[in-house]
């Protein structure tokens, strides 16, 4: 355990107050926290894992399985909707192309059929628009919808975990799938489930989706978060798993209803008294028998872990998607950085920016000594992304909306990408466009504009790579969102 003056030692620049400290402390400020512009120390890597196996970070691997690449036994997720006619022709003439390809924008006319992007860029000829509902662009931007890939559609803007369970399932239902219209409401076509409150809700909202019978955007259902007794975010929203036995049995229930992915709840949170962010839940066996059962199962595995022995455990043992990551060590980040072709990172920073600006107020039952705990996790998070991101590892917006304080519709993860990470407003809309497609598994048909990708679009009404808060849709300048080809909204009147 590091010295308690280390332990609560303050990185340049920050200002947390170190009282805020978990007495149990082990984190060490990392080396590229200290000293950001310095050299990188070279550190002695871990030569085993949690279970004394033998472990080289730079070339890992697990039980033969290589985790620089994906678990070649993982499926592709269906992303359909089911549309109603694969014929007809809407016409965007002389809008402001962002293909998310990483060029610079470009202006001229988009042409979709059906549920498919045919024609970009080239002016479309008089014949062509005769039969086609045509909206003028007048140089507004035309781009991919945008991707959260910490979606919550089942958590329904409550003040209070507790709400969660005890909602009937019922009225649940509903509201659940009145989140997942707030998503498209705001230029969301693409969402990762990342936890179900109820164990089939996302699983009910998808089907809807995918059937026709809803709107909104396409998401990947995930089930009820996994954990063990006393290392809950809260009774009503948890399955309970003890053993590698529960964990595989429950996985495969989960996997057998037809979910895309699961979640494990692997650290505990600053929201909870008693099980701090840098607490960590799960043992080696339980998280080593949760990715076995879940690749076996051809589905992927999502992670709560802001302690960094959780992110070191994800990274042993290959699971796929890692939320939050606030405490990673620099050993962890190394280890990061090796599997960044494989793994996706959401920090999912507006839960802890959020979180801090209610606790000063003391709204929604936060006590405004708090907020001290959610400033030192979130300078602390933010520094941690910055340097994921000079590493090149693959970062993308989902900010844990659905509670009280961070209601469905406010979704701002692109500003806050912009404003506390170092983030350019491309580098931001590619995160949550042509990476999204990525962590979706649709790469080749998501998150841009160009032929033969799903029309998935959002006609915004300004520049964002000039002022990234366009995009934020409490703004107003969503001027129509298109998702399978179908226009959802549309402020223009069209042909």
């Amino acid at each position: 355990m590091a010295a308690p003056d280390v332990q609560r030692a303050r990185p340049l620049n920050f200002n947390w107050d170190p009282a805020a400290v978990p007495a149990n402390s082990t984190w060490v400020p990392p080396q590229w926290m200290m000293a950001p512009h310095s050299p990188l120390r070279t550190l002695r890597p871990d030569n085993a894992n949690g279970l004394g196996e033998p472990w080289d970070p730079q070339n890992p691997s697990f039980r033969g399985i290589d985790l620089t690449k994906a678990d070649s036994r993982l499926k592709i997720p269906n992303v359909e909707i089911r549309s109603s006619s694969n014929d007809t022709l809407v016409a965007f003439v002389d809008v402001n192309i962002l293909d998310s390809t990483g060029a610079d924008p470009y202006r001229g006319d988009v042409l979709v059929k059906g549920q498919r992007i045919i024609s970009v860029g080239g002016k479309l000829a008089p014949e062509t628009l005769q039969d086609a509902f045509v909206i003028e662009g007048s140089g507004r931007t035309l781009m991919s919808g945008l991707c959260d890939s910490h979606a919550h559609a089942s958590f329904i803007n409550s003040p209070t975990l507790d709400d969660l369970s005890s909602l009937p399932t019922e009225e649940h239902t509903i509201m659940s799938a009145r989140s997942a219209r707030q998503f498209l409401d705001s230029g969301y076509t693409m969402c990762v489930g990342a936890a179900s409150a109820k164990p089939r809700l996302d699983l009910v909202v998808r089907n809807a989706i995918q059937a026709g019978d809803i709107p909104g955007p396409r998401y990947l259902a995930n089930g009820q978060e996994m954990a063990p007794r006393g290392g809950d975010l809260c009774e009503g929203v948890t399955t309970y798993v003890q053993t590698p036995g529960d964990i595989t049995k429950a996985i495969n229930t989960f996997a057998d209803a037809g979910v895309d992915s699961i979640k494990l709840f692997m650290s505990g949170d600053e929201i909870l008294e008693n099980l701090r962010a840098e607490d960590t839940t799960f043992s080696d066996e339980l998280v080593i028998a949760a990715v076995e059962a879940a690749h076996a199962k051809g589905i992927r595995v999502c992670s709560h872990a802001r302690s960094d022995r959780a992110v070191r455990q994800c990274l042993q043992y290959g699971i796929d998607i890692l939320y939050h990551c606030s405490f990673i060590s620099d050993e962890s980040m190394d280890a990061l950085e090796a599997q960044k072709d494989r793994v996706y990172v959401a920090p999912t920073i507006n839960i802890l920016y959020s979180s801090l600006l209610v606790a000063e107020k003391a709204q929604f039952g936060f006590k405004k000594p708090d907020a001290e705990r959610y400033k030192r996790e979130l300078h602390i998070c933010i520094a941690a992304m910055q340097e994921m991101k000079r590493r090149g590892i693959k970062i993308l917006p989902g900010g844990d909306y659905g509670f009280a304080w961070t209601p469905h519709g406010s979704y701002q993860d692109l500003e806050l990408f912009v404003k506390l990470l170092d983030f350019t407003p491309m580098e931001a809309i590619l995160s949550a466009t042509a990476l999204g497609g990525e962590i979706m598994m649709h790469p080749h048909e998501l998150g841009k504009v160009q032929p033969g990708y799903y029309a998935d679009l959002i006609l915004v009404d300004g520049n964002p790579l000039e002022d990234i808060s366009v995009l934020t849709a409490t703004n107003g300048k969503l001027d129509v969102i298109m998702i399978n080809g179908q226009i959802h909204k549309n402020k223009n009147k069209g042909k």
